[in-house]
């Protein structure tokens, strides 16, 4: 496999509290890599920090071979990361398919090499079937014209992944994607992940809490524990680590 993504001796702290220290982390292409840990292992840092939300204090990050640790989020996601988030980031005034127009047409000024305001003529005829092909793939056609704040969670969550696939990842960051689901929406969006990974032919970095998801979407698994890694590889030889079993599955 190719290796997409190579962080070396991650450090990072908030003042004196030190969050993740000398971490180093790689992504194969095309693998689903969930991270995992107990709460406040550094998870939702690891991701801040590997997307460009945040600085890390030393160490460096490679994405496709150039080296990307001095770069702002919005210059990684155009080098092909693409992120949701643990509470959806979308507009919420905007109706769902709007939301969806915005996330096209920011690519494609992107693209060009256009940051000037958006104004107010009409979306080409290429944006909105883009638009409308995101809306069936991601089950999102009884939403269209909801102001996207009065989406359901489950519904939320989908058009933030949709608004994500139209910005072309090559990577795609998904923090808590379940979180806050009912177990049959839960089920759904695995289901949905898995679709998605295989059709758009995507690398997925996860970090997830509920172990039905993990073990059903995870093809690498990766435990974080006060900031370090204490395991990484194939899921079902990480499950039966004594060291995880202990400080995070909870069994002896």
């Amino acid at each position: 496999m190719t290796r997409i993504m190579e962080a070396r001796a991650m450090h990072k702290s908030y003042g004196q509290v030190k969050v993740l220290e000398d971490v180093s982390f790689d992504l194969e292409e095309g693998e689903a890599h969930v991270v995992i840990g107990p709460n406040g292992a550094g998870k939702t840092t690891l991701f801040r920090c590997l997307s460009g939300e945040t600085r890390i204090n030393s160490g460096s990050i490679m994405l496709n071979g150039q080296d990307v640790t001095g770069l702002a989020g919005w210059q990684r996601v155009q080098r092909g990361i693409g992120r949701s988030f643990q509470v959806a980031r979308i507009f919420q005034d905007m109706s769902a398919f709007e939301n969806l127009i915005v996330a096209i047409e920011t690519r494609e000024r992107s693209e060009k090499g256009l940051w000037a305001s958006f104004g107010h003529i009409a979306p080409r005829r290429a944006v909105m079937d883009e638009a409308e092909r995101l809306v069936h793939e991601l089950g999102l056609e009884g939403t269209l014209d909801d102001p996207a704040g009065t989406l359901s969670h489950g519904d939320k969550k989908r058009l933030e992944l949709a608004m994500s696939l139209a910005l072309r990842p090559k990577v795609l960051m998904l923090d808590e994607p379940t979180a806050g689901m009912s177990p049959s929406d839960r089920s759904e969006a695995v289901r949905l992940i898995s679709d998605v990974r295989a059709r758009y032919g995507l690398t997925l970095l996860l970090t997830e809490h509920d172990m039905e998801v993990v073990f059903g979407l995870a093809t690498r698994l990766t435990v974080l524990h006060h900031g370090a890694i204490i395991a990484s590889g194939e899921p079902h030889k990480v499950r039966a680590d004594a060291r995880v079993r202990e400080v995070y599955l909870g069994q002896h």
